[in-house]
């Protein structure tokens, strides 16, 4: 159907299996855009600053997916994004997000102990 290259980690994309389907996730400015809108941030540093706690919630990681994923030119919403499965469940999830948010603004400040 859609071309399913490799996430290219130089350009912030990242690769997760998603309903059994290799899909590629980006969080790009559009995406980043959207974001700030849907947490009310001010500006980009108000949006980090609020994911770098490291503390968030389900409906939080939802958004990033969803947008992580529309960013990687997948037509889903947010619904659709909560009901997929993820092989590994909300641990995974959590290494989605985190590394959607690690590639987005480089935090790369030791928050992460396991990338190589």
């Amino acid at each position: 159907m859609g071309m399913h290259g490799r996430a290219n980690r130089r350009r912030g994309e990242v690769e997760a299996e998603m309903d059994g389907e290799r899909r590629i996730l980006c969080l790009t400015l559009g995406a980043l855009a959207e974001l700030e809108t849907a947490f009310a941030a001010s500006d980009l540093t108000e949006l980090a600053g609020r994911f770098s706690s490291g503390r968030m919630k389900a409906a939080d990681m939802i958004r990033i997916i969803g947008a992580g994923l529309r960013g990687g030119g997948n037509l889903i919403t947010d619904d659709e994004a909560a009901a997929m499965s993820v092989d590994g469940g909300i641990l995974s999830c959590a290494r989605i997000v985190g590394e959607l948010l690690s590639a987005a603004f480089g935090a790369d400040e030791g928050t992460s102990p396991a990338n190589p």
